[in-house]
């Protein structure tokens, strides 16, 4: 395992980050020849107990935690552990995404011949990286986090977070890596068109032990219907996947109506979502 610093966060005069959070040295995405800061927000009581946290990997982590660094808005996670504390506090490790190849790192899978014609140009050939992610998420996240910061042992209290393709690779990584976490957060996942082979893959899986939280928004793509309907369907068809598989308590579907495809909306769902998880 690689050796990484840690320091205070310090994003600037324009960031928006509250509470204790901290950033990496860079680490190494041998999968796409890279690096990446990873952030780490700790709890409010964290240097004043000896205690061991829950702890959550959440994708696409420049929009996780500040404004100034997010592609078009925030989540606000920071804000939101922050009020939600002491009764509920947990770890929380943003994963910046790759940007121009985001879609690539977070496909486990993709199928174009499930997009309409006019959308192909928009993703080309993709040679999905999913597993190759979810390789580093393992290998790398999880051993650095964990090192590092006082973390529950408890694969119960570990889990993984995203929205849209965050939200299809953390349901990926949970049924590929059980052992490793024990929740999920899947927001507006694309399950979908090029990704729909989630659902059968699921079912090959079968059920694991876990919590899991589904949702969507009722008009995710205002402008275009069909693939508001995509991803609502999507979302509908996963919840009925996973009930089919006996969640029953363990899973929470919450519908949005009027809700767009878009960062205030998870924002605004998110505190529900984390207490359900971690609750």
């Amino acid at each position: 395992m690689e050796h990484v610093s840690w320091r205070p966060y310090d994003g600037g005069p324009d960031s928006t980050v509250v509470g204790d959070v901290r950033i990496s040295d860079p680490v190494s995405f041998d999968h796409l020849d890279g690096e990446r800061e990873l952030l780490a927000y700790l709890p409010p009581s964290y240097a004043d107990t000896t205690r061991d946290y829950p702890v959550v990997y959440m994708h696409d982590g420049q929009n996780v935690f500040d404004e100034a660094t997010s592609n078009d808005g925030e989540w606000e996670v920071d804000e939101t552990m922050e009020r939600l504390a002491p009764d509920l506090e947990a770890i929380v490790t943003a994963i910046p995404n790759a940007e121009a190849m985001r879609t690539v790192e977070y496909s486990p899978f993709f199928d174009a011949s499930e997009l309409p014609d006019e959308e192909r140009d928009r993703y080309g050939d993709v040679e999905p990286l999913g597993d190759a992610y979810a390789d580093w998420l393992v290998e790398t996240a999880v051993p650095l986090i964990e090192d590092r910061f006082r973390v529950s042992g408890d694969r119960h209290d570990r889990g993984v977070f995203g929205s849209s393709m965050g939200g299809l690779i953390s349901l990926y990584s949970l049924f590929r890596d059980p052992e490793v976490f024990g929740f999920a957060g899947a927001m507006s996942p694309a399950v979908g068109g090029p990704w729909e082979a989630i659902f059968d893959w699921i079912k090959d899986v079968g059920p694991v032990d876990a919590r899991i939280y589904v949702d969507v928004g009722g008009d995710e793509f205002p402008d275009h219907d069909q693939r508001s309907a995509q991803f609502e369907q999507g979302a509908e068809r996963l919840v009925e996947t996973l009930s089919g598989l006996g969640y029953d308590e363990e899973l929470r579907y919450v519908h949005e109506p009027g809700a767009i495809h878009h960062e205030d909306a998870w924002a605004r769902r998110f505190p529900e979502a984390i207490q359900f998880l971690l609750g």
